[in-house]
């Protein structure tokens, strides 16, 4: 069965990884295709090398810009893509503007789209992310659910066909790659940290980031904790310190951009993360690190509910009591309802039950 795969962003490469290997072994045909919205080098071609991702078929080099206009020439590029190659499957993956651009391309081709991490809602219609999910899964023919909430939130919109609870396929990564990451990462020796004497801190959501104000509270909530704060810049968030000409504080570390192992390293060694990346929270679970999420909301519900992690917005107030509740409090049982890491394996059995599909419904 041929399968376009459309790819975009550091997320997405990260749950392909797994899944790509697993549509080769089930016998299907992938063309992959790079949309190039994320196209710096730390936050693209390090991933496919480091976790082995097939070359991409395609880079369609789109690059940054504002939301429609991104959105507008993925879509015109992808379109051309499926026109060109004639897939009986599109396969999108989470949250992002190539998500959405690969989903309606496809829907608009009559071409069935599977939709992998389907389901998940913030319910926080301020985020873009927020629109993509609910736009990708209302013209989805099948959808991968990581978790029975995803289920559940698909079913009360509606959405009963073509659902199935895989599992995640980030746990699928994290399992495969963390042995990797502990044998061959150096970073902890490279920045000079010690194993659970030090914070890890992501931020690159754009209301943490685009607004002076609210940057600098960020900072400043770094800045309000007691052990060392690493942060890896995402290229957005570097940009915008020194637009906006913030001082960091003198505890947080700036580091560039890293790779998936010496991510996956750094999560597993770090006292507490703290974060605006929904991936990020969940891997932090994964690998036994309490989170706190630099947000208002989270579409990781379950990993707040078993006790792994804090959604506390920017405050420093708020920001401190949650770290110090994880550095004075025993941490909760493992963190469990993500599935055993077999979801690509279910995945690509799944389409090949599905089979080659002629779309019954009109276009979107």
């Amino acid at each position: 069965m041929k399968i376009v795969t459309v790819l975009g962003a550091r997320p997405q490469f990260i749950k392909a990884a797994p899944l790509c290997k697993a549509l080769r072994e089930a016998g299907h045909q992938e063309i992959l295709v790079h949309t190039g919205q994320h196209y710096d080098a730390s936050m693209s071609e390090v991933f496919f090398r480091e976790m082995g991702i097939p070359e991409p078929t395609l880079n369609l080099n789109v690059g940054s810009g504002p939301h429609g206009m991104q959105t507008g020439i993925m879509l015109q590029k992808i379109e051309q893509v499926l026109v060109d190659h004639k897939p009986d499957w599109t396969l999108v993956f989470g949250d992002t503007n190539s998500t959405l651009a690969g989903a309606l391309a496809a829907c608009k081709l009559m071409i069935p789209v599977a939709h992998v991490e389907a389901g998940l809602r913030s319910f926080n219609r301020s985020m873009p992310e927020e629109h993509n999910r609910v736009l990708t899964d209302h013209c989805s023919d099948l959808l991968f659910c990581p978790t029975e909430t995803a289920v559940k939130n698909l079913h009360a919109e509606g959405i009963q066909k073509g659902v199935h609870r895989v599992g995640d396929t980030m746990l699928d990564a994290v399992q495969a790659y963390a042995p990797l990451a502990d044998q061959h990462s150096r970073v902890l020796e490279t920045l000079g940290l010690q194993e659970k004497n030090f914070y890890l801190a992501t931020i690159h959501r754009p209301y943490n980031t685009d607004a002076r104000e609210n940057l600098d509270r960020v900072l400043q909530a770094l800045g309000s904790l007691r052990r060392v704060v690493v942060l890896p810049l995402h290229p957005r968030t570097k940009a915008r310190i020194a637009q906006f000409a913030l001082p960091v504080p003198r505890n947080v570390t700036i580091a560039a951009p890293v790779g998936y192992l010496d991510m996956l390293r750094l999560q597993k060694a770090a006292k507490v993360v703290l974060t605006d990346s929904g991936g990020v929270q969940k891997e932090a679970c994964f690998l036994g690190t309490p989170c706190v999420t630099l947000r208002s909301e989270t579409e990781w519900i379950e990993t707040v509910q078993a006790g792994w992690n804090r959604v506390v917005g920017t405050g420093s107030a708020g920001v401190a009591a949650a770290v110090e509740a994880f550095e004075n409090h025993e941490l909760p049982p493992a963190l469990s309802g993500f599935g055993d890491g077999q979801a690509t394996i279910r995945i690509a059995q799944l389409l090949g039950t599905a089979g080659p599909q002629v779309r019954a419904a009109a276009p979107c």
